[in-house]
């Protein structure tokens, strides 16, 4: 069955005096999956996030949520959205309910309904102990699990998700990629920005890169990795003078230094994980490739602001 298309944009463009942010980009989202953007500072990301969120107004191209004309109709897609931003706006004078409750009557919701949808989002979160705390008693992984709780008080179709699980702990993250994992189960689609490769590889069902407000590659996660990298990497320390000197005759190898490491990558490494291995001024790890390796292979290592 052809799934629905919840998301379209087409040659959408974004500008800011003579900076252009978002250059001609194109792309469908389809109903139930998680979309992801990977991009470097200042690629672009959260611009389209808004752009699609109907708070910020096309350059240029169309872009349509729900079949709603962005940003004319964005009061009605809004509606159907559920949004995550990336820094915590929660109001620091009501409660952790009362957080939640505002949102909710916000959307209308009636409070017949919102009262156990509360109640179940506590506890989806693991917050119904806190529920009459105020935000500032919370850790920095409780207000986010709320911020991401009074996304889904309206019961949105879309939730838009701008990198949910920065600065957190690992087990608030593993928490909240189950939880993720849940709401794509039942149906929701997900729009998701994230720095963290393993966060985009483990939910993403297919992702954009981008730079520079421009379209790299998009695919699935393992269709782009196959696509752009080889198979497996070693990842060489030590005396990498005398590890160049051994890769000297290799073929069918790319290898790049930075820092201290050198990296060497081809489809098939064992050999040559055995061979610097025998070398015991160097430290060698031999791991496949993945998704970081094709975000730095495409946008580079250079630091960005």
């Amino acid at each position: 069955m052809t799934q629905k298309i919840v998301v379209t944009a087409k040659n959408l463009q974004k500008n800011f005096g003579d900076k252009h942010v978002v250059r001609g980009l194109n792309f469908t989202v389809k109903a139930g999956q998680c979309f992801g953007f990977l991009g470097p500072n200042g690629a672009g990301k959260t611009t389209i996030l808004r752009m699609l969120a109907g708070v910020s107004p096309m350059s240029g191209g169309e872009l349509s949520v729900f079949d709603y004309q962005m940003p004319a109709e964005g009061r009605q897609a809004r509606q159907r959205l559920g949004i995550v931003p990336q820094m915590d706006n929660l109001d620091p004078d009501f409660t952790v309910r009362q957080n939640l409750s505002m949102y909710g009557l916000y959307f209308g919701v009636q409070r017949s309904v919102l009262e156990p949808r509360i109640d179940e989002l506590l506890a989806y979160m693991q917050l119904t102990d806190r529920a009459n705390d105020k935000p500032d008693d919370l850790s920095g992984g409780m207000k986010r699990r709320l911020t991401i709780a009074r996304a889904l008080v309206n019961d949105p179709d879309l939730i838009i998700l701008d990198e949910p699980t920065t600065g957190l702990d690992p087990q608030v993250r593993h928490l909240i990629w189950g939880r993720l994992r849940e709401l794509l189960h039942a149906g929701k689609t997900l729009l998701l920005t994230t720095h963290y490769m393993e966060e985009a590889e483990r939910l993403c069902d297919e992702l954009l890169i981008i730079d520079n407000g421009k379209i790299l590659d998009q695919g699935s996660p393992v269709d782009i990795i196959n696509r752009n990298v080889e198979r497996e990497v070693v990842e060489v320390r030590g005396d990498l003078v005398r590890a160049k000197t051994s890769l000297a005759a290799e073929q069918n190898i790319y290898t790049e230094q930075h820092g201290d490491t050198l990296f060497c990558y081809a489809n098939h490494v064992d050999e040559l994980f055995v061979k610097l291995s025998g070398d015991k001024t160097l430290n060698v790890v031999k791991r496949h490739c993945n998704l970081e390796d094709v975000f730095l292979r495409l946008t580079g290592r250079d630091l960005r602001e």
